[in-house]
């Protein structure tokens, strides 16, 4: 075989690849017209309200805390049982970092990101450790659990009172120290055509 009749065969065979890739896509879709825009493939199922319900437990600032509460005590209850090989006794620190302190070191030049010094809102706290805490066993603990550990945490940081229980309702009034230190995307806005990067409202 020469040269050129190799090149042919071998474009020969890439076309008829081609085309029952094409045609399996059709199948696929039940289009039949050549044309398949929506790729389906008859995977998975539309999720129930059941399902939705359970992976929408987002808890933020405008709402969404579940029903339940927790007290500053029981809080350090579960903190001393679950929390303390990663962050130390009081959350003081460890291998996980420290969750407590660092008030007023934001702007100098070595900074304690923490719960206490940082974070803007205390509905934030409540959203991570339900979702993530602790490390080995994530979405396990109850909502009272949660409201308990959040209460001890805020509480460490001296933002709650030692006798605080929270639930959803007192959850979202808690003011955290620095709120006022993060600012709304308005900010990040285009000023006169340029993006902005920094102090850009006028």
């Amino acid at each position: 075989m020469s040269m050129l009749d190799h090149t042919r065969c071998t474009l020969a065979v890439s076309i008829a690849f081609a085309l029952a890739g094409c045609a399996a896509t059709a199948t696929a879709t039940g289009d039949t017209s050549g044309n398949a825009p929506n790729m389906r493939f008859g995977l998975g199922s539309t999720p129930n309200a059941a399902q939705v319900a359970g992976w929408n437990i987002d808890v933020s600032p405008a709402g969404g805390a579940p029903a339940g509460a927790g007290s500053v005590a029981q809080g350090a209850v579960l903190f001393a049982a679950q929390c303390v090989a990663c962050h130390g006794a009081g959350g003081d620190g460890g291998p996980a970092g420290r969750l407590t302190g660092g008030a007023g070191t934001l702007a100098t030049a070595r900074p304690v990101l923490t719960i206490g010094s940082y974070w803007p809102h205390a509905t934030t706290v409540y959203d991570y450790i339900q979702r993530a805490m602790p490390l080995d066993k994530p979405g396990s603990l109850t909502p009272n659990d949660v409201y308990a550990l959040t209460a001890y945490l805020l509480n460490r940081n001296g933002i709650v009172a030692p006798d605080a229980v929270l639930d959803a309702a007192s959850l979202a009034k808690v003011q955290m120290p620095n709120r006022a230190g993060f600012t709304g995307d308005s900010n990040h806005d285009d000023v006169q055509g340029v993006r902005c990067m920094e102090r850009c409202k006028p």
